[in-house]
């Protein structure tokens, strides 16, 4: 019997609410576990599926190790792609090529999408970059790892050139010279903060120019945006009172239309989602962080996220997203002859 095949962890929300909305449609759903896949007899499965794949659980939270457990993901999502597949909600090459923020960032930049800007330069150590920032007079910008998702390793940092001062807030914590995510927000100064930066530029890092975000109350704000189908489902507003707006950080959402933002500014946002999201056309499910720049509300795409789905605003209401996700899913099981 054809129809949908889910890989991913066991247990989890992501799981839960996805079969959930699929037993709504009365849809069955085959459930692979990623310590499985693939293996003998995989690919014969796999034949009579539509596939979606979400992440898996990261074995470790120090973030020395998130290259070599990217580039194993990334390796299990090459042999996915050479599996024969009924079809993906979202092809494994261009989850793969998503994960590379530099990489991404840069073919929206190509593609004319408005972006966070992302310096070329690149920094072994922490004097490097101050160097830079006093050279060119800039005081606030974002450091993250090339490769990591969840705010892993993400840090924003302010920089005093009359002084050399520099204050560092992140939500990964340097313990016994390595640094580990955290669900925490840290604030470092003085040499703690020289410490916490040198050790981070270790890492294959990206720095980025700091925007200053639109503002609700006395909150600033983003937005997560999931296009999927050529559509936009829903847009969330992250706000906090701090640089890191993630919500796992204890920080809040309300609902998009509480905003009360002009029509010419929700059409500019859908505008450009939509544009990046043609940048990857495999993609039928994307997770975007969108800035709206104080003053002219301009949006740009900070990142995107191929496995971005679980709002829990969404799963506790109405589960919109993978209820989509499903319809998207069923189109395409009917369009390739599999039921």
């Amino acid at each position: 019997m054809s129809g949908i095949a889910l890989i991913g962890t066991d247990g989890g929300k992501r799981r839960f609410y996805f079969e959930q909305a699929a037993a709504k449609a009365g849809i069955p759903v085959v459930f692979l576990d990623w310590k499985d896949v693939p293996n003998r007899g995989c690919e014969e499965d796999l034949r009579r599926f539509v596939v979606k794949i979400d992440a898996p659980e990261w074995e470790s939270s120090r973030l020395c190790d998130l290259g070599s457990l990217t580039d194993r993901y990334e390796e299990q999502l090459r042999r996915l792609s050479d599996l024969p597949a009924g079809g993906f909600l979202n092809r494994p090459s261009e989850i793969a090529q998503v994960l590379d923020k530099r990489g991404c960032k840069a073919r929206l930049a190509r593609r004319g999408v408005p972006v966070t800007h992302m310096y070329e330069e690149q920094f072994s150590c922490g004097e490097e970059l101050l160097t830079f920032l006093r050279e060119h007079r800039i005081t606030q910008v974002f450091v993250k790892p090339v490769k990591g998702s969840g705010a892993a390793g993400v840090t924003a940092l302010r920089f005093s050139p009359g002084n050399d001062r520099i204050a560092l807030y992140t939500c990964a914590a340097l313990k016994e010279g390595a640094l580990y995510n955290t669900r925490r927000m840290y604030r470092l100064e003085g040499r703690k903060a020289e410490a916490f930066l040198d050790s981070l530029l270790k890492m294959d890092c990206v720095v980025e120019r700091w925007y200053g975000k639109a503002a609700f109350g006395e909150y600033c704000y983003d937005l997560r945006v999931i296009v999927q189908g050529g559509r936009i489902d829903y847009i969330l507003p992250r706000l906090s009172k701090g640089p890191i707006t993630n919500l796992h950080l204890n920080n809040h959402a309300m609902a998009f239309a509480d905003l009360h933002l002009e029509t010419g500014t929700v059409e500019r946002i859908e505008e450009v989602c939509l544009k990046a999201s043609a940048c990857y056309p495999g993609l039928r499910s994307i997770g975007m962080d969108v800035l709206l720049e104080k003053g002219s509300l301009e949006p740009r795409i900070i990142e995107m996220n191929a496995q971005g789905d679980l709002l829990h605003r969404d799963v506790y209401g109405e589960n919109r997203i993978y209820k989509r996700q499903i319809a998207i899913m069923k189109e395409l099981l009917e369009t390739v002859g599999m039921k």
